[in-house]
This record gives C-alpha cells, structure tokens and sequence, in this order.
C-alpha cells in the first residue's frame, strides 16, 4: 500500500510522497485554489477551498468542482467520516454545517446549526455576525463541531441533526457570567477519545477543557492560554499533544500530556520555539508521524513515538491543510 500526503495551500494542492522522514511533491493540482481543507476516503478526495469544495476520485490526478447544494462557499473544515462510506460534512463561514452521503456529489444544509448562530448572535472579529466550524470530531455515529465564536455542537445520528451539547449554551457574550462546568464559547477544536468516548476535549481561547459525560459539564484542565489545535493518540487514551500559545498567534508551543492532562511537558523538540508571531492551527496524523501545521504557513513533522520536529516541504506557498490518502 501507498501513502500520499495531500497538502492543501493558499496556491493549490501539493501532492506528496513520503520519503524516509520527510514529504517529497510529486504533483500540484487545483492551483489559484486557496485549500482551506483537504480529507480522504479510500479513492475519493475532498478539497475544501473558499469557492467551494472539489473532489477527485483518481488519487488527485483530476480534479471536478462538488460544490453542489452548498449555499456558503467559503468552506473552513471538511471531513470524510471515518468509517461511514460515502459520509462527509462541511464546516462554513459563516456557520453552517453541510452533509454529503455520496462522497460530494450532493450537500444538503443542516438548518438548525444556521438557526443557532442567528439567534446567538455567533461572530468572528473579522467578520462579525458570521462564526465558523472549525473542527469534527467522530465516533460512530457520534459526531462533535467546533464552531467559533459560538460552542460545541453535536450530533448523535451521523450528522443528520445537530444541537449544542449542555455544557455550551452558545452564547457568545464573553462577559456574560457561566456556570464553572461550561465550555468557553470560542471553540477552535475537539477531539474524542476514541477509547472511551464519553471522554472530550476541547481547545479554546481560554485554554484546554474537558468532559467526562460527553459535553454535559466540562473541567477546565489548561488555563491562562490560547489554543487552536489538540490531538489525541488513538492508541494511549493517556496521550494529548497540545500547541498553546498566550493569545493569537503570540509565543506558540508544543506541549503533551501522558497522564490525560493532569501534567504538561515541552514537546518541541527541534523547534526555536516559542514562536514569537505564530501558534499550531492543526495536528494531523499520517501513520507513525504526527504534522503540525502553524499560523505562518509552516509544516512541521514528528515520530509520534519521540516528537522531535522537523521541517517539511520548506520554502512552499502557505501550507493550509493536510490529509493522508492511503491506495
């Protein structure tokens, strides 16, 4: 079996190939494309652009617009699900969620998440009135969204309906006072754990949280820091690797957790950081590597095993996105 590394830019598509340690392109495809995510099933291919979403069934070699029934084309998150054939959602700007059960041919908008963000009121600072979904995150049929600024959404029937899990209201009125079990309402990213998943845990403007009852009420486990990006290992339940920062983009770091985030260690070796003007976006795992993906466009890899960072694809157009194609 084959891997090839889809790597989503703010000029296109690099397809890459793995070689030792590192990512080689072999390919460029969707160019004057700005990908903002990029998610693979078996043959099929999902890119997520501002103008809308492509898709290829040919391990990217041709490439046709699947944009159909999506009315918000500004897409900010897109993802296969992991076992569900065919099943994919899309995250918008503003806020709305889009379901495909034919890997893209069909969106259909699911009204209830536009209706939550009208009536919140959910908003970004550079575009007021609008919000975003960040983040997915599945488990069988249970599925969670980061939407910012706005809370954590969840669906329990394969994305078909969606509401806000009870420990976000959705109100984004940071002044407002909450209840000490609520999440913050600025969410940029969740992730399940899938060992047991009652267990969540969400990234936000006010650091890390966590829920043991699948969102009903959240302990706020890593304060005093701004995060966008967390990752869970599929194989140790205890493992979290986190990019904090003090506020947006400002002294970014890697960080991790072997106890289920009761303790945090530096876990950037081989990176200069902090990071005086830049902050992890996203984690994304290609087999036994870990990427991460930074503010400024940069990528990075690490062994899971030993995270000792390292440059990739250095020199390239601002790297967005990535996805693991496996054929």
């Amino acid at each position: 079996m084959s891997h090839l590394l889809m790597v989503g830019t703010s000029d296109g598509l690099l397809i890459c190939k793995r070689e030792q340690d590192t990512w080689c392109i072999i390919d460029r495809r969707l160019a004057n494309s700005v990908v903002t995510g990029v998610t693979c099933q078996g043959e099929h291919i999902l890119a997520a652009t501002t103008n809308g979403i492509f898709h290829s069934a040919d391990q990217g070699q041709t490439w046709q617009e699947a944009s159909t029934g999506l009315s918000e084309r500004l897409v900010r998150q897109i993802a296969f699900h992991p076992t569900e054939a065919g099943l994919a959602l899309a995250g918008t700007e503003p806020a709305a969620i889009f379901i495909t059960r034919d890997a893209g041919q069909n969106w259909h908008e699911c009204p209830e998440v536009t209706q939550l963000r009208i009536a919140n009121g959910w908003f970004l600072p550079y575009s007021p009135g609008a919000g975003c979904i960040r983040s997915f995150s599945f488990h069988g049929q249970q599925i969670y969204a980061a939407a910012e600024i706005g809370g954590l959404l969840r669906s329990n029937d394969n994305g078909a309906n969606w509401q806000l899990v009870p420990g976000s209201s959705g109100n984004p009125d940071f002044n407002r006072a909450v209840p000490r079990t609520h999440l913050h309402a600025d969410v940029h990213d969740v992730a399940i754990n899938q060992q047991a998943p009652e267990l969540v845990f969400a990234a936000t403007m006010q650091g890390l949280y966590r829920s043991v009852d699948a969102g009903n009420k959240w302990l706020h486990i890593y304060a005093d820091c701004y995060i966008r990006a967390v990752w869970l290992d599929p194989h140790d339940p205890h493992h979290i690797i986190l990019g904090p920062a003090d506020d947006v983009s400002i002294n970014g770091q890697i960080e991790e957790s072997h106890d289920g985030g009761y303790t945090w260690a530096n876990a950037a070796e081989g990176l200069a950081v902090p990071w005086r003007r830049a902050i992890v976006e996203r984690f994304v795992q290609a087999d036994d590597q870990l990427l991460a993906i930074v503010s400024d466009g940069r990528l990075f890899n690490a062994p899971i095993a030993r995270l000792h960072w390292r440059p990739v694809l250095v020199g390239q157009t601002t790297i967005l996105s990535a996805a693991l194609l496996s054929a």
